[in-house]
């Protein structure tokens, strides 16, 4: 694509919750692109399947690694195994994460762990273990290296019935902001993804239709959305998807925080 200001051809980029949905369309994104993969996800045979599809259409090397990044050794062991295969990240989607439905009266506690687990600090930890790799390849091989951490629409405001999704994906917003203002002088293109209910297995994961109302983003969608933030010279450091979706956040910003809690709350709550 030689058009494209974001060109990662002959680079690795890792893909973390890569067996469905969004992480397989970066996944074909990327491989279009022409950059190796390292794909990363519990499901190790829907991982196989992907790797071979993107073998077969685009020539790419998948690197398949299943992996729980709910569990406190998963990210140390993805760094050793990378670091013994003499992998080098360029590019780093930190797509893996998922949400609870309900309140936190009622929650389950180690359902919750893991999600904070898998929304925060894996992503914490993957960022801080390859962010020298991906500066590295942006100072030698301009418009090559990413990093995109997937926020949310959630991530503006409180969430009532998905507290701990809104607090995480705040988290991931506000962290992804800071490192794009520090790795600034490096080339590096850095960007938290903000999309609203997309067609994927969320909804499904969460055990809840609750959020999903009018017609969800497509996953092509989110795929164009991100890579013309990636294409552009300066790489915007929070893209939301869609234009009700931006107009939403933007209001969230606007409105007293109080109002904009009833509302998301009455939204949230089962009729």
């Amino acid at each position: 694509m030689a058009s494209a200001l974001y060109n990662p051809i002959g680079t690795t980029a890792l893909i973390t919750g890569a067996s469905s949905g969004l992480g397989v369309g970066y996944a074909h994104e990327l491989a279009q692109r022409g950059a190796d993969l390292v794909l990363v996800a519990r499901r190790q045979a829907r991982l196989e399947a992907l790797a071979v599809d993107l073998a077969e259409k685009y020539g790419t090397v998948s690197t398949v690694i299943p992996l729980d990044l709910s569990t406190a050794d998963a990210v140390p062991e993805l760094v050793s195994d990378l670091r013994e295969r003499a992998i080098t990240i360029g590019t780093l989607v930190n797509n893996a994460g998922f949400a609870t439905f309900g309140t936190v009266l009622d929650s389950d506690e180690e359902r919750e762990r893991e999600q904070v687990a898998v929304n925060v600090h894996a992503l914490t930890a993957l960022t801080h273990a390859f962010l020298p790799d991906l500066v590295e390849t942006a100072s030698l091989y301009p418009h090559t290296a990413a990093l995109v951490n997937l926020a949310s629409t959630a991530a503006f405001q409180p969430v009532p019935r998905m507290a701990v999704y809104g607090a995480t994906k705040a988290y991931v917003l506000s962290y992804t902001e800071a490192v794009s203002y520090e790795t600034r002088a490096s080339g590096l293109k850095v960007t938290a993804i903000c999309p609203g209910p997309a067609d994927t297995e969320f909804f499904e994961v969460a055990q809840t239709s609750g959020g999903k109302k009018g017609t969800p983003l497509t996953v092509e969608e989110v795929m164009r959305s991100s890579f013309a933030a990636l294409d552009r010279s300066v790489t915007p450091s929070v893209v939301l998807v869609g234009a009700r979706n931006a107009l939403l956040a933007r209001v969230a910003s606007i409105y007293p925080r109080r109002a904009v809690l009833n509302a998301v709350g009455r939204l949230n709550t089962p009729r």
